[in-house]
């Protein structure tokens, strides 16, 4: 038994909402590995219930993102933690916001560092809050779907191999695929035009 079946299901499903929750925070959301935390409990638990947990932890984290950025706009981005995120990556989100529109929100899950800037750009450009939250669930319903069935179909994959050892091999294997394909498709969103 691993240490991730000796933990109660809802636990794991709590701590992967928290996750996800933790993502969508920007510069925090670099140093969380939520895409790793998807992919090794997509075996262990059910993958339906693991994509309500990241749903909920996205739109909990998104929502409370674009209240800022709907409260604090501007004073945010000429604050220091404007300084830290820097003015070519907010012209980016911004840009992105306004040629997209809501519809960038379906692919932000998938867009990199520029994903935790998309809440807070569409708060702060007035975007109508039923409108985000309904782009941004299909998005992260989306990105949270593909990472479970890339984790589960890595775990049955491993249950193929001679040894239950190589799941980790596997998963690794295909989320590096699936992420270098959706970054080449996406980086011309992310590029500031000159």
């Amino acid at each position: 038994m691993t240490f991730l079946e000796a933990v109660p299901v809802p636990l794991l499903g709590l701590a992967l909402g928290v996750v996800m929750l933790l993502d969508t925070v920007p510069i925090l959301g670099i140093l969380i590995p939520a895409d790793v935390a998807i992919l090794t409990t997509s075996g262990v638990t059910d993958p339906f219930s693991s994509l309500g947990w990241i749903i909920a932890g996205c739109l909990t984290g998104w929502s409370l993102s674009f209240l800022a950025g709907r409260l604090l706009g501007e004073r945010l981005r000429s604050s220091r933690f404007g300084d830290w995120i820097g003015a070519e990556r907010w012209t980016t989100a911004d840009r992105v916001v306004r040629e997209g529109g809501s519809r960038i929100l379906v692919t932000a899950p998938f867009l990199p560092f520029v994903n935790t800037l998309v809440p807070l750009v569409a708060g702060g450009l007035r975007m109508p809050y039923v409108r985000f939250l309904r782009n941004a669930a299909i998005g992260s319903a989306l990105w949270g779907g593909l990472y479970v069935s890339l984790g589960t179909l890595a775990q049955q994959i491993s249950e193929l191999l001679p040894t239950g050892n190589l799941t980790m091999i596997a998963t690794v294997i295909l989320a590096l695929t699936f992420g270098w394909v959706a970054l080449k498709g996406t980086r011309r969103l992310t590029t500031v035009r000159d």
